[in-house]
């Protein structure tokens, strides 16, 4: 390392920002999110600027400037815009006993800006001692993703909590007790936005000087993978992903999602073809209750959204009957994806005003989806595993009075490097699956404007 990492206090010190444009608000902004005195050094400032001074955040120097303007700062950027000036004020700044920052002119720094991820007091800096600022920022979101909003509010709590469990702890169970507070019950509530409860059981806890017993209490998350892409994950999706011991996942999640798990992560694969029964839903529930009472945190990984033909209810049930605490997190449903990777929208203000989100796949025994009434003009249709169901599909729309030119897209592997995109019309929906060996698993969009055929209009 050519620089060391540490973080500067700022309480009680002025950091100093000499320029009065928009390189020097950039600097503001950054500092604005410590409790420092700012000092502009500028005899002229931008509106934002200038309305920092006016809500007595900043105060500004107008005056000449000299060593003593930067003597005792915390640190002391210099951001005019003018090189020449730059380099007069940095020589200024060093006599003055100043840490400075050039802006843009690494050679001249004693200290750069890192890329921030800011969960106050939980605070991660990047740096790449200024050589590649545009890749810090990359890995800056990447962490972004992985840590909780609110694990800063968490932070806090603990801290302001550390006296009274040093008090009543012994200091042997402390770890143990910190480890349930980051990781365990709170940690989950917390995450959930039950801050209030959250507090409370740490509270009880103390109070009654124990390492709680649930410590150890399994949960179970149904979690969104999306369509596949990875990046198209929620962050609540990442966190899960990250605290789990073990994950089940079917056969559409893509395995660059994975890798978004602890590494110590269990994973269990139990995917389902259509018709086959090696993971009957019934196994599947039985093994996420089980390893949820043995204290796990359990993931059940499924593609898309959870909620959208996810066969979440019958997950939900059996964690519920078992007394296990479950949630679902959201996911990119395949529908939305499509209309991203087509570039157009599933609605179209006074063409289409409705989405219906249907599946060409029931349990079996059940009856079929009656698609003669899915037909309504100003509708997208967003069919589900539908490939089977093609033939019925087409032929009862059409019967309802569907337009023969209604267009159709079909889609698979949204959003991954395999996407495939097909158009056709009704009438011609097989032809094109099977001239394309589309068997598995697809997305059928069908748009009905609400412009109809005089027929599709009488038969409505």
């Amino acid at each position: 390392m050519k620089s060391f990492p540490m973080f500067i206090r700022t309480t009680g010190r002025r950091v100093v920002i000499a320029g009065g444009g928009e390189q020097a608000a950039q600097k503001a902004r950054l500092i604005l999110k410590t409790d420092a005195e700012i000092v502009l050094v500028a005899q002229d400032l931008d509106p934002e600027l200038r309305g920092l001074v006016a809500q007595g955040r900043a105060r500004q120097l107008s005056g000449p400037v000299t060593p003593e303007t930067f003597a005792g700062s915390a640190l002391a950027f210099i951001a005019t815009g003018c090189a020449a000036a730059d380099a007069a004020l940095h020589a200024l700044a060093r006599e003055g006993g100043a840490v400075v920052n050039v802006v843009d002119r690494p050679e001249l720094c004693d200290a750069t800006t890192p890329s921030i991820v800011d969960r106050d007091p939980v605070v991660v800096a990047i740096g790449t001692e200024g050589t590649a600022p545009v890749l810090g920022r990359a890995i800056k979101t990447q962490i972004e993703t992985l840590l909780p909003p609110r694990i800063g509010a968490l932070a806090g709590l603990a801290g302001r909590l550390r006296g009274a469990v040093a008090e009543h702890l012994p200091q042997a169970t402390r770890r143990a007790f910190w480890a349930w507070v980051f990781t365990g019950a709170p940690a989950q509530l917390h995450r959930q936005g039950a801050e209030a409860e959250a507090a409370q059981r740490i509270k009880t806890a103390i109070s009654e000087r124990r390492v709680p017993e649930g410590a150890g209490e399994g949960h179970i998350a149904l979690v969104g993978a999306g369509p596949g892409a990875r990046d198209l994950l929620t962050l609540r999706a990442v966190e899960r992903l990250q605290e789990a011991d073990v994950i089940f996942y079917d056969r559409l999640v893509d395995p660059d999602v994975l890798e978004l798990a602890r590494r110590d992560a269990e994973r269990v694969f139990v995917g389902k073809e259509v018709g086959a029964s090696s993971w009957p839903q019934e196994k599947i529930c039985a093994l996420i209750v089980s390893e949820a009472r043995r204290g796990r945190r359990v993931v059940r990984l499924k593609s898309g959204d959870p909620s959208v033909f996810g066969r979440a209810t019958e997950e939900l049930e059996a964690a519920r009957e078992a007394g296990i605490a479950v949630e679902i997190v959201p996911g990119i449903t395949a529908a939305s994806a499509a209309a991203a990777s087509l570039g157009r929208s599933l609605t179209e203000r006074g063409e289409t005003d409705a989405i219906l989100l249907a599946t060409g796949t029931c349990r079996p025994g059940d009856p079929a989806p009656d698609w003669a009434t899915q037909f309504r003009p100003g509708t997208t249709l967003a069919i589900y595993m539908g490939v089977n169901a093609a033939g019925r599909i087409s032929a009862e729309l059409l019967s309802r009075g569907a337009p023969a030119d209604t267009r159709v897209d079909i889609l698979c592997n949204i959003s991954t490097p395999r996407e495939r995109h097909l158009e056709t019309a009704l009438p011609t929906l097989t032809r094109t699956l099977e001239e394309n060996g589309i068997t598995g698993t697809a997305l059928i969009l069908v748009r009905f404007s609400k412009i109809a055929s005089p027929a599709a209009l009488a038969v409505a």
